[in-house]
């Protein structure tokens, strides 16, 4: 931007365009800007055109008040700067404020994408809104660093999965992704720069959260991941409002209930629909803040996610188990896994929890889980009373109270866009 002798109703913007060309010889430099004048004139020259697009430049710019001119090397490229002058408002314009949804914020986000350009862009805007963002060049790259984060107890919320990419399309990875059990069902939204007949039916088959069309705006893919990510929270509040209030969870007293959950989206979901239920509670961010808590206040119930960064939720149950020993408490503490894996629930009643609910978590299971902890405090981990599949006027179907976390959000619950 030029400041010296800019009027108080204009300012002046100066653009450079650089590139690692060719370059342009000094002795043809003078012709550039005449019409129909090309560097390399021969009939065989490499580089094609008529000769008039810095013509055209140039005229455009001129009536822009600004000017134009360029900086050349053979063999480094050039520089072209241009300037041109913009008026000023003569009013304040009021500056829209769009505030970003606090959820958002951490949120773990993998960028596939084989562009570098694309990837750098994409990178730099989650960033800007709060996000955590990895990316990676492939699909294979993609498989690993999900199933890696898994291991970890590090899953991604959100994946921005290109298209069209060489070796492995971004519909084969969705493909791969859906046949990992140790990869937790993460939101993904599709990426395409080329507008093929079926591409959305198939992204919204294949389970893909969104489908946009390059170019992307800023706005467009920000509204759209906001929208997503949503989805699943409108349809766990829509089912929550469905589900009939005669039940032992909403019949009991007001209960403080610890969620001890890593993910963002997971810990609105859960802190929402509890809240609607009468409940009031707290929320750690993994298993060594779940111990922290607990010895900081009462709780009635602790809903315990088995995999968390830090400290697991069966390494907190056993740090808190050992610590029950000096002081003859018993903390209800209910696991909740992503897996319905064979094995899972004798594990986590193995570990000393006192029930156990698999993503996605339906209503129903959740509060009979959380009403048979509470009801039968002195039931020992793992009776029937502690593990109740359901209660007197709560659904049982399956599809009717699913309280759908997000990454757990089926197919047929996905719009593309």
């Amino acid at each position: 931007m030029e400041s010296p002798g800019t009027p108080d109703d204009s300012v002046c913007l100066r653009f450079t365009v650089s590139d690692t060309g060719v370059g342009i010889p000094t002795d043809k430099q003078a012709k550039l800007f005449q019409p129909f004048t090309q560097v390399d004139a021969s009939t065989t020259r490499k580089y094609g055109g008529t000769g008039l697009g810095l013509v055209i430049c140039q005229k455009f710019i001129e009536m822009m008040g600004g000017r134009i001119w360029f900086e050349s090397e053979v063999g480094h490229g050039s520089q072209f700067h241009f300037t041109a002058r913009f008026g000023l408002p003569t009013t304040p314009v009021d500056k829209p404020t769009k505030l970003l949804p606090s959820e958002l914020e951490g949120l773990r986000v993998l960028v596939v994408d084989d562009n570098p350009t694309n990837r750098r862009i994409l990178t730099a805007l989650l960033t800007g809104w709060r996000m955590n963002p990895n990316a990676v060049d492939s699909g294979a790259a993609a498989l690993e660093t999900l199933t890696t984060a898994a291991k970890a107890n590090e899953p991604f919320s959100l994946i921005l999965l290109d298209v069209m990419m060489p070796e492995m399309d971004g519909f084969t990875v969705l493909e791969q992704i859906r046949k990992l059990p140790e990869i937790d069902r993460p939101t993904v939204l599709m990426l395409s720069s080329a507008d093929q007949r079926g591409d959305i039916a198939r992204a919204r088959a294949l389970g893909a959260a969104g489908f946009l069309l390059k170019p992307i705006t800023p706005n467009e893919l920000l509204n759209t991941v906001v929208t997503v990510l949503g989805q699943a929270q409108e349809q766990a509040e829509q089912i929550s409002e469905r589900t009939p209030q005669k039940s032992a969870a909403s019949d009991a007293r007001p209960l403080r209930i610890l969620v001890a959950e890593d993910n963002k989206l997971n810990q609105l979901l859960a802190k929402r629909t509890l809240e609607k239920a009468g409940h009031s509670v707290a929320i750690a961010n993994n298993g060594e803040e779940a111990v922290a808590a607990v010895n900081r206040e009462t709780f009635d119930v602790v809903l315990m996610d088995v995999q968390m960064p830090v400290m697991d939720g069966f390494q907190a149950t056993a740090r808190i188990r050992e610590q029950e020993i000096d002081s003859g408490k018993h903390q209800q503490i209910v696991a909740m896994t992503a897996h319905a894996l064979k094995g899972d629930r004798e594990r986590c009643l193995e570990m000393g929890m006192d029930g156990y609910v698999s993503k996605p978590i339906r209503n129903s299971e959740l509060f009979s889980a959380i009403a048979a902890a509470v009801k039968d405090t002195h039931t020992s981990p793992g009776s029937p009373a502690a593990l109740a599949p359901g209660l007197d006027g709560v659904p049982t179907d399956p599809g009717a109270d699913v309280l759908r976390l997000p990454g757990d959000v089926s197919s047929q619950d996905r719009t593309c866009v």
